[in-house]
């Protein structure tokens, strides 16, 4: 695992450009699923993540989890790449447009029934500082920074137990202080992390 004290240095965002560039992203192309975009957006001192609590709503099937800012594709966007940037201007008030694109991630699907029929599309951008994010509209309860070292610490990424649809099931996840992240913005960061060697 790489040291953790690596994770603030400058070279770390140089090794995320180099590993941008050279990624050949998994595109799960299948017209029954829906098109969803979201921002995985990185910023330095100390090098953080930008994450989003869903609020609690019964009509949503990812009410309450911890997300990337995003949401489905809009037939006023050009791609899913300004699908992403729209969202997150819209759900907390951040313009990508400030920052460097790096590319784009695998695309990730629910694995369950329960679950609309999406496909979501993560994009990876790079903002010159953090910037106060500003939750913006009803679906969004609060709007954070997450250290990217408090992921990869010893322990962090386990098997979690919730309860989802009324029955306890375990998911691979991260405990972050009183947060978890799991579920499909899990699958989002885990390859990343472990191609980047800050998880086994």
């Amino acid at each position: 695992m790489m040291a953790e004290r690596s994770l603030v240095r400058p070279e770390f965002l140089d090794l995320l450009h180099g590993h941008m560039a050279d990624a050949e992203p998994t595109v799960v192309d299948d017209p029954a699923l829906a098109q969803a975009a979201v921002a995985l957006v990185v910023a330095p001192d100390p090098l953080s993540i930008l994450f989003i609590r869903r609020a609690i709503r019964a009509a949503d099937p990812w009410s309450g989890q911890m997300a990337l800012p995003g949401g489905r594709a809009s037939a006023g966007d050009a791609d899913l790449k300004e699908t992403a940037m729209r969202e997150t201007q819209e759900e907390v008030a951040i313009a990508l447009g400030d920052g460097r694109y790096l590319g784009q991630l695998d695309d990730v699907a629910p694995r369950t029934p329960d679950l609309p029929p999406l496909m979501v599309r993560p994009f990876v951008f790079v903002l010159p500082r953090r910037v106060s994010p500003r939750p913006c509209c009803q679906e969004v309860e609060e709007a954070l920074w997450l250290p990217v070292a408090d992921f990869v610490r010893p322990g962090v990424y386990r098997a979690v137990s919730l309860t989802f649809k009324g029955a306890i099931r375990v998911f691979p996840g991260y405990r972050v202080g009183s947060d978890t992240v799991w579920g499909m913005t899990e699958r989002i960061i885990t390859p990343l992390f472990r191609s980047l060697n800050l998880i086994p």
